[in-house]
């Protein structure tokens, strides 16, 4: 174990801010633990933001837990309000679709824990969209992102032998 991470006080936050709506902190308490195969992640969500777009795995399973706040959980059953110490897990599959939103005027806290393998493929329903990316311990690694409508065959660009 190379730090001592704590939920109430948090080090090495990261801010993600790329898109309005969707600007949230987080610290990747798992991997400060020394975690490999399990993560662990701090979310601190400002009012008004969304945590991630509405997505699934299909590797990895997640689970979450509300510390500070309510915040809103969108699933393919519609969304719901959660409550301070509320658990809710999310299947590696369609079913286990999920999205973080901040309806209030007050911060969200919650805890994000997933298994993590060294590959996983993202599916973005409402943008049509699939991601395949390797994680590697400490950070890193490939990941890209697809229109799925841009997909190819198997043989594709190919020249026969």
């Amino acid at each position: 174990m190379s730090e001592r991470p704590n939920i109430y006080e948090p080090s090495d936050i990261q801010t993600r801010e790329e898109l309005e709506g969707y600007t949230a902190h987080r610290a990747g308490l798992g991997a400060q633990a020394g975690g490999e195969r399990l993560g662990m992640s701090l979310w601190i969500l400002p009012p008004g933001q969304a945590a991630y777009p509405y997505h699934f795995h299909l590797v990895e399973e997640e689970m979450l837990v509300v510390l500070e706040g309510t915040p809103t959980l969108r699933t393919p059953e519609g969304t719901r309000v959660l409550y301070r110490g509320e658990v809710v897990s999310f299947a590696a599959n369609a079913e286990g679709a999920h999205q973080l939103l901040n309806d209030t005027g007050t911060e969200a806290r919650f805890l994000s824990i997933s298994t993590v393998d060294a590959t996983d493929i993202c599916v973005y329903p409402d943008t049509n969209k699939i991601s395949a990316g390797e994680r590697r311990v400490g950070g890193g690694g490939v990941r890209h992102i697809f229109r799925i409508e841009d997909a190819v065959g198997y043989y594709d660009g190919m020249e026969p032998r």
